[in-house]
């Protein structure tokens, strides 16, 4: 059965390390990806190409939203903090047993955006830094 994006929820610690619940602010979420690097471990005389693991994830997340005073404050306040942030991410809504994806960020850039015939927008970046989760709720 299909999974509509409707349910998902993304939560986001405050400047005080509370997680909070974005999720009714957001219009678009990517980049939470479960990658791999992998690097390049060719040798002389070697005839192809050769890799091996690297580190894990690393990704940036883009979250697009509809602006408002409560996640302009939220991100804004997180700007330039010493300590990261926690996310937790749940494509399918946040119903115990449902996937799950967490982890530690930093805020690396905030920008609301506003066109005259739409509704003002808002666009936030986030890097990942450490070990993410693929877990449940």
């Amino acid at each position: 059965m299909p999974v509509l994006g409707k349910n998902s929820t993304f939560k986001l610690d405050n400047a005080a390390g509370s997680l909070q619940n974005l999720s009714s602010f957001i219009t678009d979420i990517s980049g939470i990806n479960n990658t791999t690097a992998m690097i390049d471990t060719t040798t002389l005389g070697d005839s192809s190409i050769e890799f091996t693991p690297g580190l894990r994830n690393g990704d940036t997340i883009t979250i697009t939203g509809n602006y408002d005073a409560t996640p302009n404050t939220h991100f804004t306040a997180l700007l330039g903090q010493s300590t990261t942030s926690t996310f937790e991410y749940s494509p399918a809504g946040d119903t115990a047993g449902l996937p799950k994806v967490s982890g530690e960020c930093w805020i690396t850039s905030y920008q609301p955006s506003s066109a005259v015939a739409d509704v003002v927008k808002f666009t936030a970046t986030l890097q990942i830094s450490g070990a993410v989760t693929w877990g449940t709720n």
